[in-house]
């Protein structure tokens, strides 16, 4: 495997953490103030594109969307998906 295809790979889910873990800040925010919302399949698909370590701090450190379930089951499968894609990537 060429080692730049994994650091492409990690470069691509830490700026999708990044937009996740900050969507999730923006949405715990509009809902305090009854604003505009980022819909939860947003959340969702960030999540499965790359996002979930920023899901997953999101949901800690804003205390966000930690009562709904399909946001727990969507982030596990997330990690699980990509834990999968790195070691297939790595072993090449």
């Amino acid at each position: 495997m060429e080692p730049q295809i994994f650091i492409i790979y990690a470069v691509w889910l830490i700026l999708m953490s990044i937009v996740t873990f900050i969507l999730y800040g923006f949405d715990k925010a509009r809902a305090r103030n009854r604003g505009w919302r980022v819909p939860e399949a947003v959340l969702h698909w960030l999540a499965l594109a790359g996002g979930f370590p920023g899901g997953w701090a999101g949901r800690e450190v804003f205390r966000h969307k930690t009562q709904k379930g399909f946001f727990t089951f969507v982030l596990l499968v997330s990690t699980l998906i990509h834990l999968g894609v790195g070691y297939w990537l790595i072993r090449g």
